[in-house]
């Protein structure tokens, strides 16, 4: 009896021993990305392309001014290995006049199916109606802060680019015939962005989001969560303000919701589907909304501050190059 218990164990313990138990399949290690590294924005480098622009005289589409400053930034762009496509349109400005115009797009990494838009728009605007002096009201203003500053680091982020290979595909877009509108329509600005919206420089072109940039140059700007963005590009607006506020910067960019805004971002957003926030400078006890020299003669380059030029490119710097290596 104790013999044959002895040999049912034995059998059962070879029975199990010769059970084929499935091993646990190891998960699959997936490749990380290389951390990227963030490259330092000049801010004395932004600073000149901003005087260069000024240099060219006022930037009203159609005027000699225009023309070459469109040449000189084409060139520029090409100068950093950017694909520049000038996007040539007509816009016909709330006065009844015509004016040719010219959207300006380099792209970086063309290839790449990852992509995000940079934006701000050039021209600058045609009448002074802001100003103080009466006599000056009909005549064009500089658009220092109004137009150059957000185009100026732009091409600060080109260069920046060209010297340091990112693994994205970036595309910055200078939006023209945005600053020739009138307040009784909303349609009457943003021309430049309104045309690309509907006529996309690439078939089937889906970037995952755009950041555009607006009067980002003078000295403490406070740069809010504008409706419009929040509506649209959220999640997009929250990581930027965290990332910048994570870099020091939490005294500019602010968590306060602001009234929506009729800027370039609207009809990206609303008629071309893509995400894009608005870093628009929107500073309190202000009549008109905007910074003091807006629409008026005032806003030349000696309201331009570097620091505020250097706080706002090496944020969306970062984001950009973050988003390369996936840590944002």
């Amino acid at each position: 009896m104790r013999l044959s218990y002895i040999l049912s164990l034995f059998l059962i313990v070879i029975l199990f021993s010769c059970t084929n138990v499935p091993k646990k399949t190891a998960a699959p290690v997936l490749e990380k990305k290389p951390t990227a590294k963030i490259p330092v924005f000049n801010q004395d480098s932004a600073y000149a392309f901003i005087e260069k622009q000024l240099s060219f005289g006022t930037r009203v589409p159609g005027s000699d001014g225009h023309k070459a400053c469109k040449e000189w930034m084409v060139n520029k762009f090409k100068s950093y290995d950017g694909d520049v496509i000038e996007q040539g349109f007509t816009a016909k400005i709330y006065t009844g006049e015509s004016l040719e115009s010219t959207n300006i797009i380099a792209q970086f990494n063309p290839d790449h199916k990852d992509r995000i838009i940079l934006s701000a728009h050039w021209d600058s605007r045609f009448v002074a109606e802001q100003d103080k002096d009466d006599n000056l009201k009909d005549k064009p203003i500089p658009g220092a802060d109004d137009g150059a500053s957000g185009t100026a680091v732009l091409i600060e982020i080109a260069r920046q680019i060209q010297s340091n290979p990112i693994d994205y595909g970036i595309d910055i877009i200078l939006w023209d015939a945005e600053d020739q509108g009138t307040n009784t329509s909303q349609e009457s600005w943003c021309i430049g962005s309104q045309y690309w919206s509907r006529n996309k420089h690439v078939k089937k072109y889906r970037p995952h989001y755009g950041i555009n940039l607006d009067m980002i140059g003078v000295k403490d700007p406070r740069f809010s969560k504008d409706a419009v963005s929040m509506e649209h590009a959220g999640q997009v607006m929250d990581k930027v303000w965290k990332l910048a506020q994570k870099m020091g910067y939490a005294k500019m960019f602010v968590d306060e919701e602001t009234p929506g805004l009729v800027d370039d971002h609207l009809f990206v957003n609303t008629l071309a589907g893509v995400p894009m926030i608005d870093i628009i400078n929107r500073p309190h006890n202000s009549k008109t909304g905007f910074m003091h020299a807006w629409h008026t003669h005032d806003d030349d380059i000696s309201i331009i501050d570097k620091r505020s030029l250097r706080v706002v490119g090496q944020v969306v710097t970062a984001v950009i190059y973050k988003e390369s290596d996936g840590s944002i």
